[in-house]
């Protein structure tokens, strides 16, 4: 058989096995996939393996379906997406700014409110310092309260005294029960004043003369000497908690002078 008998006898059959309805459907028959592949030298299983895709990818294809599908355009959207709420974003905060008049009015009254503070400070500052003030001044006022109660006894005491010294006629017994009394008032005072305040009288009879406790009135040359000595106590000196707080009036006694040149 000849070629072209041979290809006249492969068309005939391929339009003897397709039928119109399968050529309309673009479906072929059997006979017809063959005689193509006889034409083309490929076999029928390799186009029936190119025309229905392998299970695998099938199973591939229906695992997929419920993702979402890749869009060419995608890079493009995200962008598109985001310059679109940077827009909106900008707006808002266009819209959340104030005019100028506005924030003028705001920082007028901003310093109103801080003026306002100031004032309540500086006046209860200034209410503060006053009423330290007064409760300085009545401590002050007060400080020798407890010092003053101490005395009264002492003053009680001088009084009856003196009311018994001026009843009736008095006898030297009288005058020397006086003196007595008068004396354990002036002890008493001196020991209450000494132990519970802390001031102390103190002597100088016979004492070098120190010019930080004592205070010269009257002074006298000896040659027994050959420092100044004081030799009489005229007025008591006081000191409280150890500092000389009133100094003692004294008669001094100083070295003579030697007149051998």
């Amino acid at each position: 058989m000849s070629k072209h008998s041979r290809r006249g006898h492969h068309e005939n059959s391929k339009q003897e096995f397709s039928s119109p309805e399968s050529r309309a459907a673009g479906q072929e028959t059997p006979a017809a996939r063959e005689a193509q592949a006889a034409e083309s030298g490929v076999s029928p299983e390799s186009t029936d393996t190119l025309k229905n895709p392998l299970p695998e990818h099938s199973a591939g294809a229906q695992t997929d379906q419920g993702a979402p599908e890749a869009s060419p355009y995608g890079f493009a959207q995200e962008h598109e997406t985001a310059g679109e709420t940077a827009a909106e974003d900008k707006a808002e905060k266009a819209a959340k700014e104030s005019t100028p008049e506005e924030k003028i009015a705001e920082l007028e009254a901003r310093l109103a409110e801080a003026k306002d503070q100031y004032l309540r400070k500086a006046a209860d500052f200034e209410n503060f310092r006053k009423r330290m003030n007064q409760e300085k001044q009545t401590a002050i006022e007060f400080a020798n309260q407890s010092l003053l109660l101490d005395i009264i006894p002492i003053i009680d005491d001088f009084e009856r005294a003196l009311q018994a010294a001026g009843a009736g006629q008095k006898s030297p017994a009288d005058f020397d029960t006086l003196c007595q009394g008068i004396s354990m008032i002036e002890q008493r005072l001196s020991s209450q004043l000494e132990s519970k305040w802390g001031l102390k009288r103190f002597n100088s009879e016979g004492e070098p003369f120190d010019p930080n406790r004592h205070e010269a009135l009257m002074m006298e040359k000896s040659a027994e000497i050959t420092e100044p000595v004081v030799a009489q106590d005229l007025i008591k000196g006081y000191t409280l908690k150890d500092r000389v707080i009133r100094s003692a009036k004294v008669k001094v006694v100083m070295p003579e002078e030697n007149k051998s040149e």
